[in-house]
This record gives structure tokens, C-alpha cells and sequence, in this order.
């Protein structure tokens, strides 16, 4: 590159030549070259986030008499700009960077430093005269900033990615569970033979727990409404106007139409990422919901010829290279992968958690990322989870039927009439001779013609009550 292509910016360490067109300057510049690491860059609302903190604090500078007013006014178009899509391009920082994302914090400080000197009439590179570090970045530190920021940036992508998918598939499985009510059917312990269930209730089970992991998140995502914005470097608000705090809060409320609070304690918002953790584990929690019921789905579906198909999986596409006509439980299989990763996402979140030391959790990129990167993509796969599988989803009735009366589990309501040891005979003689339990009822006479109709009706074994009375 020539040098007529590039600007002359200095910093703390020496002078470097940055292209000539690009609006992020030289902390960027160096971070690019030290952390080529993955090639991921930030979420676009992590991105979103950063700037809503840094036109909201220009605002509340503007009115603690700290910023000029020409200053604020281009700071906060050129943060206008960037939060309408523009300058997305100009964010190449990876994920994977320097501790507490001082990187990402400078990047985002001389972008619209940059933009705002343009829109003043300056060039870029001048940082005159508006400076990222004396201007965008009043009275402000990384320490403060990157933590505000991921706590917005998280609300955010909840409610843009998982909180409506999660509810359509919550309904999804009640709606499964209404449609599927009348369907009998055995259930099964220990992959064993068990006591009859309807399989409209087995669905219905599957969205409370949904319905449960749901709650859960809400609830955790309560302790990232606490902001330790205004703490500066070390939580003590060291350089911030009188006021700042209460102020900044006020207009990043205006800006995300979230709800926040000053943290009781600025250290301790700074010490402590344990918020994250909370919805971290929320999430992992729900991963493990999720795999469990995609698992069952898929043998539930099993076969069809030599499984349970006790229901049928909308067909998605092949399932095989080799073996004709073969379909596979597709999307069920990458929602269990999907959910994997959130499972590893949290353990790694769960160590940076308990990776701060003294007044900095400087692990703070890792966090962010992983948890920004599971949540988008799990709530797009419960969104594909729904769509392309679970309203899809047929019984097979008479199978479900045949399994339910020939289970052994049948013999269980037998306990109140003759007892568990005499039941127990039952289903051994039953299995032995392949016969079914009723079967052997009738044979040795166990019960009356009246009774056998009262006490073995396997509906009525679906619901509370003692079979016969």
C-alpha cells in the first residue's frame, strides 16, 4: 500500500500508517494485526449496543456542561449513522482479542470520532475536534463500557432471536398435546414397558418444560437490568460529571426501550459478571430440555419398520447417500447440535465468570461473544425446530393402541384387586406365553368378565384414580 493510500495516526506506542479511507484508526488498526485469531467480529447488536452507550453518554455529557455542544451534536449523528447500518464494515476487531475489550471499546471510540470530525468538516485522522478518547469516550472506561454493553446487547438478541421462538414452540407442543389427547398409548420407564399414557399428554409435558425454560430465562435475564455504567475504570467513577450516571442510564433507556438501574454497587457491577452466568445457565438449562425432548422425538419416530414409529416426522430431505428412501430425523438432529453448543458455550462462560480478579474481569470478550452467538443461533433453530418439524408431526394411532395394550405395564392396575406379588405372576405368565395381560386375566380368572372391563380399561389408567373404583 502506498502511501498516498494510507494516513499517519500516532498513538501511545508510536506512528503507523492506517488506510486512507477506512474510519477506524490505529488501536483498531493494531488489534487487527495482533488478534488474527478466528475471524469472527462482534455481534451486529453487540455493535448496536456499544453505540447506543456512546450517544447516550454524549448526550448526558452535553448536559453535565462537559461537551461541547458542535462535539455531542456530530457524536451523536455519526452514532445515528452506524445505528441505521451504516459503517457495519468498519468493526473488524475478533472476538477473540485483548482482555476486557479495551480493542473493541477504541474501535468503536474512533469510528465515530472519525465520522464525527467528516461531519464537522474535518478529515479522518485528525481526531480534531472531536478526539475517541477525550470525546467519545468521556467519562468513560472499557471497564464500565464492555460490561453496560453486554448486558444490552443480550436483552437485545433475547427479544430479537429466542423469546418468540420459544414461545411458538412451547404452543406448538400444547396444541400437539390437545390434537394427540385421545391417541392411548404405553409409556415408557427405563425404556421399559410402563403403565398406559395418552400421547397427547406426553406432548403437553413437553411444553410446560418449554413453557418452564422460558420462565427461567425471563427471570434471569432480570439481573442484567443493573448497569455499573458510570464506574469508570475501577467502579469509583473517577472523571464523570456530576450526574452522569443517573443521566446515561435515563437516555440508554430512551434508545433500547428497556428498562434499567444504577447497580447498588459500582464495584461490585465491575467485579462481578455473575448476571451473565445467571442467563448463561438459563440457557444451558433449556439446552438440556431441548435435547432431552429431541431425543425422545427421535425414538418416538424410530423405524419405521424395525422402531417405535409411534409418530412420523415430517420428511425434510435424503437421509441417505447410499441407502434409497431412507429419511432421518434431520432437524431434530441439528437442534441437538444447536443445543450442544450452548452447553459448551456456558461452561465457557461459567469459567470466564470466575475468572476476574480483584476489580476487573478482564475476560469479558469471551463472554460476550459466546453468549450472543448461542442465543442467535439457538433461537433460530427452535424457529426451524417448529416450522419444519414439530406442526408436522402424525401419530400413529393404531400402533400407539397395540403398544398400550399388549404392554406389560398394564399388569400395575392389578395392585388395588389381588396385589403386587399375584400382579407380578400375571405379567411373568403373560410375557412367557406371549399372550397379553388380559389375556391372562381371563384365562386363570383372575377377574370378572365386569371387572376386567372396570379395573383393565387402559384409559382410565391415564388419569388419577384406583382402576376399579
Amino acid at each position: 500500500m502506498s502511501i498516498s493510500e494510507t494516513r499517519t495516526e500516532k498513538d501511545s506506542i508510536g506512528l503507523r500508517e492506517i488506510p486512507k479511507d477506512v474510519y477506524y484508526g490505529i488501536q483498531t488498526d493494531r488489534a487487527v494485526e495482533n488478534f488474527p485469531i478466528s475471524g469472527l467480529r462482534a455481534h451486529p447488536r453487540f455493535i448496536d449496543a456499544y453505540v447506543y452507550i456512546k450517544k447516550a453518554a454524549a448526550i448526558a455529557n452535553l448536559s453535565a456542561g462537559e461537551l461541547p455542544r458542535a462535539s455531542a451534536d456530530a457524536i451523536v449523528k455519526a452514532c445515528d449513522e452506524i445505528l441505521s447500518g451504516g459503517l457495519n464494515d468498519q468493526f473488524p476487531v475478533d472476538v477473540f482479542q485483548m482482555g476486557a475489550g479495551t480493542a473493541f471499546n477504541m474501535n468503536v471510540n474512533e469510528v465515530i470520532a472519525n465520522r464525527a470530525n467528516e461531519i464537522l468538516g474535518g478529515k479522518k485522522g485528525s481526531y480534531a475536534p472531536v478526539n475517541p478518547n477525550d470525546h467519545v469516550n468521556m467519562g468513560q472506561s472499557t471497564n464500565d463500557t464492555f460490561p453496560t454493553a453486554c448486558r444490552i446487547a443480550l436483552r437485545l438478541i433475547l427479544r430479537e432471536y429466542l423469546y418468540g421462538p420459544l414461545t411458538a414452540l412451547e404452543k406448538a407442543f400444547f396444541a400437539k398435546g390437545v390434537e394427540f389427547d385421545d391417541i392411548l398409548k404405553s409409556a415408557r420407564t427405563h425404556l421399559q414397558d410402563a403403565v398406559p399414557i395418552r400421547l397427547g399428554q406426553e406432548f403437553a409435558a413437553y411444553g410446560e418444560a418449554v413453557k418452564k425454560c422460558r420462565l427461567s430465562i425471563l427471570r434471569a435475564e432480570q439481573s442484567l437490568a443493573e448497569l455499573g455504567i458510570g464506574g469508570s475504570a475501577a467502579g469509583t467513577g473517577l472523571n464523570t460529571a456530576q450526574g452522569y450516571r443517573e443521566a446515561i442510564i435515563k437516555e440508554l433507556e430512551k434508545l433500547t426501550r428497556l428498562s434499567f438501574v444504577p447497580a447498588p454497587d459500582m464495584r461490585e457491577a465491575m467485579q462481578s459478571q455473575r448476571p451473565l452466568a445467571e442467563v448463561s445457565g438459563s440457557l444451558r438449562n433449556l439446552a438440556l430440555e431441548i435435547t432431552r425432548i429431541m431425543n425422545d422425538l427421535r425414538l418416538l419416530s424410530s423405524g419405521p419398520t424395525t422402531g417405535l414409529a409411534e409418530i412420523n416426522l415430517p420428511a425434510m430431505a435424503p437421509g441417505s447417500s447410499i441407502m434409497p428412501g431412507k429419511v432421518n430425523p434431520s432437524i431434530l438432529e441439528m437442534v441437538n447440535m444447536v443445543a450442544f453448543q450452548a452447553i459448551g458455550a456456558d461452561t465457557v462462560v461459567a469459567l470466564a465468570v470466575q475468572a476476574g480478579q480483584l476489580e476487573l474481569n478482564v475476560m469479558m470478550p469471551v463472554m460476550a461473544f459466546n453468549l450472543n452467538f448461542s442465543t442467535t443461533i439457538f433461537g433460530n433453530a427452535l424457529k426451524i425446530l417448529r416450522e419444519k418439524c414439530v406442526t408436522g408431526i402424525t401419530a400413529n394411532q393404531d400402533r400407539c393402541r397395540h403398544y398400550a395394550e399388549s404392554s406389560m405395564g398394564l399388569a400395575t392396575a392389578l395392585n388395588a384387586s389381588v396385589g403386587y406379588a399375584k400382579a407380578a405372576e400375571v405379567a411373568k405368565e403373560a410375557l412367557r406365553s406371549k399372550k397379553t395381560i388380559i389375556q391372562v386375566i381371563r384365562e386363570k380368572k383372575i377377574l370378572s368378565e365386569a371387572d376386567i372391563q372396570s379395573v383393565m380399561d387402559p384409559v382410565r389408567m391415564t388419569e388419577p384414580g384406583i382402576p376399579g373404583k
